[in-house]
């Protein structure tokens, strides 16, 4: 059972409970119980089943108590829970989908479950056309309005946005209230997009403006706006082609600072960011700080001074995630966050010879205007035919011409291929052909229904492979269109560390792969990580930021990232054995020589 039950299926089975529990009207705390452990879980980068396999004691585990324990080894032992299946007798079965619509909080869907009946978004949405769902105490014509329009939201877009079209979108958003609202001085994005989560729910700007009147009715009349949900001095909320909402605030400029950080989130942060300051008499909201005993709020024009005034350093967005940075912030020991100015160089890219929309010329030109020390292009290998990939002919060709450009750039040019697994665990090309790159990265573009054990096994094979040097994308996944392969990440990361291999993380916004959690594996295990676009066009080379991103979630500093290092150190690594290459990591993440020349 144990193999089956993955992370995630705990952290739904916790946050339901939580949820059933608030629209019951049961005790705060064990509600947030519950949402702490969805939580901490949420964040490790192992195996949570695994860890009871092994007989570890949960209770080790900051927001694991022996109630939590306990639900654990039960799920893993029988794939139940009484507690849980005790929750769904007692409420509507489709009861947890009323929460998902914003304006139902647990009291609002408790009395819309107990005096209307209601057990399903449909029966929700007809009580708020016939006037039934207005009649609840507390709600009203206008909010009951509210609600039938956020439905009606919700059914125009998905629940999730990918980072990259809610990043594209602020954007466009962004440069269109900046053309007309004269006085509009700043335009945060707030949220997960400022969290830098992989999909997004809605989009969050904070904005300064001499005239504050002015935004809210500007963003209404955008011709990009498909409804127009809210619309008052403080907030507005908008839904944007192509269907994500957006939620605008006016700040102050006074207290700028605790509005960013109240929106910024995440809830679990901000919960714990509050107890926090509860014990230190003060309370905090997206106002500022106020001091409890006298009632006096003090306002924040910047994050930095809001966490001061808690004794803290400032925490960067992508480690406000309510797990471990509260006590490595109140320790002294947050880490010195990987920025995409320390990258020296990318190791994954396409050019027309395979599937790259760009003449090789072309894409290396484009990475030396980067500034980069150094590049690998990685045309496929020959059995992706689809991808036009390179037989060995066609390779030994192209690194010809990869040699003789090498005289023009300052910036060292490798010879590479992005070698496909085969089904069987073999490599596309010979090693004689292998040995005659540079740089090998290895992935699986086929057979991705294969078990866990086999795709494993599979992939292992290739790390073991004296020529390869990293694993590329090593889940597949295309987020919202192809779920990831079933591997054992934890048994692939611990060859990676035995065999001297690197981890990518594929900076491609539809990947995003390693995800943060599996990147954070990487980094407790001491696997070299390698930040790349995976660019099949020149203006992919930008994407680098997305992958920086999954490396700042994990908790990477620049010293983790293998491609942050400059030419010397990383062509040292190259150039070791590979059976050596693990204590070569281990020297240079402890001499930190990246960030210099």
């Amino acid at each position: 059972m144990a193999t089956q039950i993955s992370n995630d299926d705990f952290v739904d089975l916790f946050n339901n409970m939580a949820a059933m529990l608030e629209i019951k009207g049961d005790s705060v705390f064990k509600i947030r119980a519950y949402q702490r452990a969805a939580n901490t879980i949420d964040q490790l980068s192992w195996s949570l089943a695994g860890a009871v396999a092994n007989g570890d004691d949960l209770r080790k585990i900051p927001g694991i108590g022996k109630a939590i324990s306990e639900k654990v080894q039960e799920y893993v032992a029988t794939g139940h829970v009484a507690a849980y299946d005790r929750l769904a007798e007692e409420l509507p079965p489709n009861v947890l989908e009323l929460l998902e619509v914003p304006g139902m909080g647990p009291k609002t869907v408790k009395a819309a479950v107990e005096e209307l009946n209601i057990a399903s978004v449909a029966e929700l949405e007809q009580a708020a056309l016939d006037g039934r769902l207005a009649q609840l105490p507390r709600m009203g014509k206008k909010s009951a309005e509210n609600i039938l329009r956020h439905i009606h939201a919700q059914r125009m877009r998905s629940d999730r946005t990918p980072l990259v079209i809610a990043s594209e979108t602020c954007a466009a958003v962004s440069a269109q209230l900046f053309d007309v609202c004269a006085g509009l001085v700043s335009l945060t994005p707030a949220g997960s997009l400022r969290r830098w989560e992989e999909t997004i729910g809605d989009l969050d700007l904070i904005a300064i403006s001499d005239n504050p009147a002015e935004t809210g009715p500007a963003l209404a009349g955008l011709s990009s706006v498909q409804e127009v949900l809210v619309q008052g001095d403080a907030k507005t909320s908008v839904v944007v082609d192509p269907g994500i909402q957006i939620d605008l605030r006016a700040a102050e400029p006074d207290s700028f600072g605790a509005m960013l950080q109240y929106f910024t989130g995440s809830q679990q942060h901000n919960i714990r960011l509050r107890d926090y300051a509860n014990r230190q008499g003060l309370s905090l909201n997206e106002y500022g700080i106020t001091v409890i005993e006298s009632e006096q709020t003090e306002r924040f024009a910047d994050e930095e001074s809001f966490y001061a005034r808690l004794g803290l350093p400032w925490i960067a967005p992508e480690l406000r995630r309510g797990a471990d940075e509260l006590d490595a912030a109140r320790a002294g020991q947050l880490p010195k966050l990987v920025e995409v100015s320390d990258l020296r160089g990318d190791l994954h890219l396409h050019s027309d010879w395979s599937d790259g929309k760009f003449p090789l010329e072309e894409m290396v030109a484009a990475v030396a205007a980067m500034g980069y020390e150094y590049m690998a292009l990685t045309d496929h290998s020959q059995g992706l035919g689809v991808a036009n990939g390179l037989t060995p002919d066609r390779l030994a060709r192209q690194v010809e011409i990869l040699k003789a450009l090498q005289d023009r750039y300052d910036m060292t040019i490798l010879c590479g291929s992005e070698v496909d697994i085969r089904a069987d665990g073999a490599m596309d090309f010979p090693d004689d052909v292998l040995a005659m790159l540079d740089w090998v990265i290895a992935s699986v573009h086929n057979a991705m229904s294969q078990d866990r054990a086999t795709m494993t096994k599979r992939i292992i094979s290739a790390m073991e492979n004296p020529h390869v040097c990293a694993i590329g994308h090593a889940s597949t996944r295309l987020l919202g269109h192809r779920d990831p392969v079933d591997f054992d990440i934890e048994a692939l990361l611990q060859t990676a560390r035995a065999t001297g291999t690197a981890m990518e993380i594929n900076a491609a916004p539809e990947r995003l792969d390693l995800k943060d959690t599996h990147a954070a594996r990487a980094r407790e295990l001491g696997v070299p990580l390698v930040v790349n676009t995976d660019a099949h066009h020149t203006d992919g080379l930008s994407n680098q930021r997305f992958g920086v991103a999954v490396a700042r979630r994990a908790w990477c500093g620049p010293e983790h990232v293998l491609n942050a290092y400059p030419v010397a150190d990383f062509l040292g690594w190259l150039r070791t054995p590979k059976g050596q290459r693990t204590a070569r990591f281990d020297a240079m993440v402890a001499g930190a020589g990246v960030g210099t020349s």
